[in-house]
């Protein structure tokens, strides 16, 4: 692990640690995967687009299934859009399943998450058969699947995720977020796949306000028009604006122009990068203005494959393992 660790810090200067992990790390759909729970007063202007697609989805309560993809580029907010809908109060009579998919699609994988969470249970590699007659007594009733960050393009592969989560005497909900249209358009049924749209610079500017603390601050006035400027850089894109607005948080204003002038928002993007170049130049801001201290903590989460829930309390300890802070008596609270 500290080898590991070793070579993740020689390579800390480039925050394109973005690119996908290997193979290998992906073989699987993660227990402590990322989680559908969002605080929806934290989340900034999408109320008029959850409305209208929660409305369709009730107007096809009809159908036995009814799948929604919802696609657009990194970063723009699909997987936060797909949570407000997953909680909203409309659907409280369901029982609700959360999936990860991520880029290695692994159906048995998949299946086997889906009884883990219908039944309450840890669900254990076992035969298909049993797995198959499981999973139909489960899919009885109201069932809403967010299936999260679906990049599988095959289309009997496809089918065949449909197919399991098909069942004549139950009424399912399925949403998919995908990067891809193709896949979108590939895997939809009687809802036409929902493109989520780049947000405002209104709507960036107000998300930057919220994350950076913006109306508890003695100058914000001088700050008004730099900031509206700062928010254009981010091109619609939700989590642009949102860790722009962590890092200019600590910030006096000659910072905050330098954030608005900086040359990064002009670099090129790499041919491997996963995300747009706005996105990625806000990312290396808040990297550069990053406490010394704090990169080695930060780079050694590339470690984690994509959709990997950390679990705060075992990674701190992953930390002190690697002399990266320093043990404390009260470690939740002070070391984060």
């Amino acid at each position: 692990m500290r080898k590991e660790s070793d070579d993740i810090k020689g390579q800390q200067q480039n925050i394109n640690l973005m690119a996908g992990p290997s193979c290998s790390e992906l073989e699987f759909v993660d227990a402590r995967e990322a989680s559908p729970d969002v605080v929806e007063e934290l989340i900034i202007g999408r109320t008029a687009e959850k409305g209208k697609i929660i409305a369709s989805l009730l107007d096809g309560m009809s159908e036995k299934i009814i799948i929604l993809p919802i696609y657009g580029i990194g970063g723009i907010g699909k997987t936060t859009f797909a949570r407000l809908i997953y909680n909203d109060p409309n659907f409280k009579c369901y029982s609700h399943v959360w999936v990860h998919v991520s880029q290695i699609f692994d159906l048995n994988k998949i299946r086997e998450y889906v009884i883990s969470q219908l039944s309450g249970k840890e669900s254990q590699a076992i035969e298909r058969q049993i797995i198959h007659s499981c999973l139909t007594e489960l899919l009885s009733g109201k069932i809403l699947v967010d299936l999260d960050d679906l990049w599988e393009e095959d289309q009997f592969h496809l089918q065949e995720l449909k197919d399991m989560l098909y069942h004549a005497d139950s009424s399912i909900i399925i949403l998919v977020t995908t990067r891809s249209e193709r896949v979108a358009r590939r895997i939809c049924t009687n809802l036409q796949p929902y493109k989520i749209l780049p947000l405002t610079n209104d709507i960036c500017w107000d998300i930057i306000k919220q994350r950076s603390s913006f109306e508890s601050r003695n100058d914000k006035r001088q700050l008004m028009d730099i900031g509206r400027e700062i928010a254009k850089k981010c091109r619609g894109v939700a989590l642009a604006a949102q860790s722009l607005g962590f890092t200019l948080r600590s910030m006096n204003i000659d910072q905050w122009i330098k954030v608005k002038e900086s040359g990064i928002w002009n670099e090129p993007i790499s041919d491997y990068a996963s995300l747009p170049n706005h996105v990625l130049a806000s990312l290396k801001l808040s990297y550069s203005h990053m406490d010394a201290s704090l990169k080695p903590c930060f780079t050694f989460c590339a470690i984690f494959p994509k959709g990997h829930k950390i679990v705060k309390d075992d990674l701190i300890y992953q930390w002190i393992s690697l002399d990266f802070i320093k043990p404390s008596n009260m470690l939740s609270n002070l070391q984060l």
